[in-house]
């Protein structure tokens, strides 16, 4: 077993390694416009992750996983040299739902502000429903005591 440390810093070159192979190396047309976001590696250092997006249509993000697989051999020999392991991670790729779970989060904190001044225009007008100081105030001494 490698501490995490060591896996974290292989993770990020595999991953600055398949972004350049990306840009400069790979030239299947069915690549869209790719974004490698992030790369996961166990701590075997066996099996890597890497995570993309694709900015374009469902069909140009379904080609560009078609293709991102059938240029996985070739990376991953790139990857071996590059990183100098003995034994050089099985590579998978996986579609990053960043821009859908971002957007998804936006729609909700519009609907929240839009809650929210909904609440603010109907208590402008309103009124406390009991005395103006509801807490207790404390007791007077009587003169007796």
């Amino acid at each position: 077993m490698v501490d995490a440390a060591r896996a974290r810093k292989l993770a990020d070159r595999i991953q600055r390694i398949v972004a350049e192979m990306l840009e400069r190396r790979i030239k299947d047309p069915r690549l869209g416009f790719v974004t490698v976001t992030d790369a996961r590696l166990t701590n075997d250092l066996r099996d890597a992750t890497v995570f993309y997006t694709v900015f374009g249509t469902d069909e140009e993000k379904a080609g560009t996983a078609v293709a991102l697989d059938s240029a996985k051999g070739v990376i991953r020999t790139e990857v071996g040299r590059q990183t100098g392991l003995r034994h050089t991670p099985s590579l998978a790729f996986e579609l990053d739902g960043v821009q859908e779970n971002a957007a998804h989060i936006e729609d909700l904190l519009a609907k929240a502000r839009q809650a929210d001044a909904e609440v603010a225009r109907a208590a402008s007008g309103a009124s406390p429903a009991g005395d103006a100081d509801p807490y207790k105030a404390p007791r007077e001494p009587d003169e007796d005591e």
